[in-house]
């Protein structure tokens, strides 16, 4: 793994990787180029030993304006349908990556965060917004349908059907304060306190058994195409898997010792 990215901004530490898209004149947009290197970057993270959680940050105010007019949206008027379906299902890739990472996924959500902004920060496993977040899954403002990168899929699933069928049939924005009441974001806090917020909770997360967590990561996504019968034993599996790793068994005699377990992730 590494933080030598040259489409978006990325910095390692404490096994902590703060990614952001870094045209903040732009608020953020996405192109071909970032789209595409962010999408392998979250696929080679499933091998990394050096990150266990990811920061997906807002720049200078925003979090992403989504495809960039000039760099994307004009070409693809252009484009004939191989070349469409090329890119559309690289777009969806960049959200399989995400979801299958392995890895735990936070977004910080300030200012603009609309298109395919708002799928990133949707496709996260955790979101904190500050009051000034505006998201919005805009497509149908630029004449496309709302089923977007596995909006119709992944968003019902967070904020329930029929919301979601209002967000992608008018495209408007919604609020800080909606998407804290529905479940979108799980905090909202003060712009100065976002950056901290964001990484005290990844701090927390890589702290913990950082196997179970991609486990835990991994039966999320997975369970979705399961009856209850499947997922039972999908995770009866899984927890036999974990009670095989060391971490369980310092949890268990810190338990013991009545002292605070110390997780090694194996």
């Amino acid at each position: 793994m590494t933080s030598e990215v040259k489409h978006f901004r990325c910095e390692i530490r404490n096994r902590v990787a703060t990614i952001a898209l870094n045209r903040p004149e732009r608020k953020n947009p996405l192109t071909f180029d970032s789209y595409a290197e962010l999408r392998d970057w979250f696929r080679d993270l499933v091998y990394s030993e050096e990150v266990d959680a990811v920061v997906f940050a807002s720049n200078g105010g925003n979090f992403s304006s989504g495809g960039d007019v000039h760099d994307i949206i004009g070409p693809l008027t252009r484009m004939k349908m191989k070349d469409l379906l090329l890119f559309t299902r690289m777009t969806g890739d960049l959200v399989k990556a995400i979801v299958n990472c392995g890895k735990p996924v936070i977004a910080a959500v300030d200012g603009i965060c609309v298109g395919a902004g708002a799928i990133i920060a949707m496709a996260a496993d955790l979101r904190i917004a500050t009051p000034q977040a505006k998201c919005a899954f805009l497509f149908t403002r630029v004449g496309l349908a709302g089923c977007d990168m596995g909006a119709c899929a992944i968003l019902p699933r967070i904020i329930g059907q029929g919301r979601t069928a209002e967000l992608l049939y008018t495209g408007r924005s919604m609020t800080a304060d909606e998407g804290l009441s529905w479940g979108f974001y799980n905090a909202v806090v003060d712009p100065s306190e976002l950056d901290a917020t964001t990484q005290s909770l990844a701090d927390r997360i890589v702290a913990g058994p950082n196997f179970a967590h991609m486990m835990t990561k991994t039966m999320l996504a997975q369970e979705w195409s399961m009856s209850i019968e499947q997922a039972i034993e999908a995770e009866a599996q899984a927890q036999a898997i974990c009670m095989q790793t060391g971490d369980f068994e310092r949890a268990y005699k810190a338990f013991v010792a009545k002292d605070k377990p110390v997780f090694e992730g194996d």
